[in-house]
């Protein structure tokens, strides 16, 4: 009798199947990981000193960048804001004590000597439509920087008054910001009028002649008879001073005028102001 060997159960056989097909799919799962572990591993790095500290310095730039435009800002445009504030402030205390004077006022005599800083007259360039208060002395910190044109009346810069006779009446302003009333005085021509109010008259000049540049330290333009200015003797004048070139203070710009008319506040203001 022939006889035949059993074969191996069939689900025996499956069941191997399935555990080497879990095996081949686990060892695959492994080599991925490493895999992908490897490249990461590999990959350069964002960080580092040289990277944090080029992102520092952009950084320092950009707010060194900021706080520049904003002084610029502030000095360009807000210091005119607050200087424009503080001359109209001036302005309007000037005008409410001439228009409401006290009861003894009008006996009292001209004032010839005010306190550092205060406020005593109006000066008008129709031209220029200028009208800006005039204050004792050149202090940056009380005059200029307030908006104000500055009476050179102290020590050895000391100058005329406008009621004076016979002298120089100098002042100084400001080209650029802080109210920058002396911007454009570098367009006034012989023959623009000038005009210097107070509470008792106005004063007006003809501007005469210019000097486009000095040396800030040459006071010989603002003396009696100022130097350079083309006067030869003794007369009423007027010189205004501001710095040059624009938004420097490296030299100085210098305008003069010869008084034409003086003219009581009772009469009116002259034809320079009326005038279309």
């Amino acid at each position: 009798m022939t006889t035949v060997a059993p074969s191996a159960p069939t689900e025996g056989r499956a069941a191997r199947r399935k555990a080497a097909q879990a095996a081949a799919k686990r060892s695959h799962g492994r080599a991925r990981r490493r895999g992908g572990g490897g490249r990461r591993r590999g990959r350069p790095r964002s960080g580092g000193p040289v990277v944090v500290l080029s992102r520092a310095a952009g950084e320092l730039f950009i707010t060194v960048g900021l706080v520049m435009l904003l002084f610029v800002t502030y000095q360009l445009w807000y210091t005119n804001v607050l200087a424009g504030r503080a001359a109209d402030g001036a302005a309007g205390s000037l005008r409410q004590t001439w228009e409401h004077p006290p009861p003894d006022a009008a006996a009292a005599p001209p004032v010839a000597a005010f306190e550092p800083g205060q406020g005593f007259a109006m000066l008008h360039i129709p031209k220029l439509d200028l009208k800006v208060p005039v204050a004792e002395g050149i202090s940056k910190a009380k005059v200029l920087d307030r908006g104000m044109v500055g009476h050179y009346g102290e020590g050895a810069l000391k100058t005329a008054m406008p009621a004076d006779k016979q002298g120089n009446f100098a002042v100084a302003g400001h080209r650029n910001t802080h109210g920058e009333p002396f911007r454009y005085i570098n367009r006034l021509v012989p023959g623009d009028t000038i005009v210097v109010e107070t509470r008792d008259a106005y004063y007006t000049y003809a501007m005469a002649s210019a000097l486009p540049q000095t040396s800030p330290a040459n006071v010989s333009v603002i003396k009696p008879v100022p130097e350079g200015s083309g006067f030869t003797g003794p007369g009423r004048y007027i010189t205004l001073t501001t710095c040059t070139p624009e938004f420097t203070s490296t030299y100085r710009m210098i305008v003069w005028g010869r008084m034409i008319e003086e003219r009581p506040r009772s009469q009116g203001a002259p034809p320079a102001l009326t005038s279309p």
